[in-house]
């Protein structure tokens, strides 16, 4: 267990050290269960000390892992100094997440995981369990309904029920959405005195003409910066350096994001340091972006969702102490389930009409298939908020 020790140098007043007993049993009541990952102070803990002087600094109580440890307080009473020993337990209370559809559907022979068919995550425990009940014969054609298990390492369990559907073939669909979104449509629904309509690209846009992509009515644009694939670091996106250098020609605001599939802090450091490199002290109006929604293979991470927000902390983080300004993307169900992050953010939600995030944001992402002069084919369509 973790001793938290304070020195008692500061009863050394005029040369003196006083005296201090260690009791048992106090007059004062301690909580002493706490949340993982909870922001906790001694004083939060404490109750009925309105006769008591409390001696010990309001330190913070360490949160980060699911354990019990010892801690010390000095307080003060009848003008004599006591220091107490308790015990704080540290608990997870929150059930894992799924996060996918529960209908799949498998060919007969199927030989993977089946627990990898849903997808799910928690806050505090990376690796979970995954129990299966009922019954089924992954080699018999058939529709069978299963109970997934998912827990943590406190034994929270989140049980869901899933249909697996065992087939001799699967065929395959394709589904077409003919619908467009004209950058005038975007005006006439959005654009007000305190928005400003923007795009952002990558390489998939293909060759630009930022001059007629300004003249119709876009403010800016976010550019990919860079790619990671894989554990390598990221490449630089095929078109970022002629983007950057007409986009800024054409007279747009400008700001970049970086796609990362990282699941270390460590690595999101080095690739907000690569960032920074590749921009070379490039003035950027709308700073640089982390993008991180890699979720379809979630479970193959084994991280948590604290993980994940670390992670993108870091990066964040080293952005700003190199002096650019740094911004979230994530879509509305993430950004209300799993991310936690003081930094502005960058909302993806596809919806027509006004979107119902409840959190703030500084730019929305309102659709993917807008259709702006100066670009073939589709590109995301932004508005950003002044205030």
């Amino acid at each position: 267990m973790k001793i938290i020790v304070f020195l008692l140098s500061i009863f050394l007043l005029s040369g003196c050290k006083e005296k201090v007993n260690e009791i048992d049993s106090i007059s004062f009541n301690i909580n002493n269960t706490v949340e993982v990952y909870s922001d906790v102070y001694l004083y939060d803990l404490l109750s009925n000390i309105d006769d008591i002087e409390i001696i010990s600094d309001n330190y913070k109580i360490d949160t980060d892992l699911v354990e019990s440890s010892e801690y010390e307080i000095i307080f003060k009473s009848d003008k004599k100094n006591f220091l107490y020993k308790f015990i704080i337990n540290v608990v997870d209370t929150e059930y894992p997440l799924v996060f996918s559809g529960t209908n799949r559907t498998v060919l007969k022979g199927y030989d993977k995981d089946l627990c990898n068919l849903i997808t799910y995550g928690d806050n505090y425990t990376g690796d979970l369990k995954c129990v299966i009940d009922g019954k089924y014969d992954i080699n018999k054609i058939g529709t069978y309904n299963l109970i997934y298990n998912i827990s943590d390492s406190s034994n929270n369990t989140t049980s869901v029920n899933v249909t697996l559907n065992v087939v001799d073939k699967i065929n395959s669909s394709t589904y077409h959405n003919n619908l467009t979104t004209p950058i005038s449509e975007m005006f006439e629904l959005y654009k007000d005195d305190n928005n400003e309509i923007g795009i952002d690209v990558s390489e998939w846009q293909g060759n630009i003409d930022f001059v007629k992509v300004k003249d119709s009515g876009v403010a800016f644009v976010i550019i990919r910066i860079g790619v990671q694939t894989n554990d390598d670091e990221p490449k630089l996106d095929g078109k970022y350096l002629d983007n950057i250098k007409k986009a800024k020609e054409a007279g747009l605001k400008v700001g970049v994001y970086l796609y990362s599939i990282t699941d270390n802090i460590d690595d999101a450091k080095k690739q907000a340091l690569w960032v920074i490199d590749k921009l070379n002290g490039e003035e950027l109006e709308l700073g640089v972006t982390f993008d991180w929604e890699n979720w379809k293979y979630w479970n193959e991470y084994k991280i948590s969702f604290h993980d994940i927000n670390e992670i993108a902390n870091v990066f964040m983080d080293t952005i700003e102490e190199n002096g650019y300004k740094a911004m979230l993307y994530g879509s509305k169900f993430y950004l209300e389930k799993i991310w936690r992050s003081s930094y502005p953010v960058w909302l993806a939600h596809y919806i027509d009409g006004k979107s119902d995030y409840k959190g703030e944001y500084v730019i929305w992402q309102q659709c993917s298939n807008g259709i702006v002069d100066g670009i073939n084919g589709f590109v995301d369509m932004n508005i950003m908020y002044k205030k």
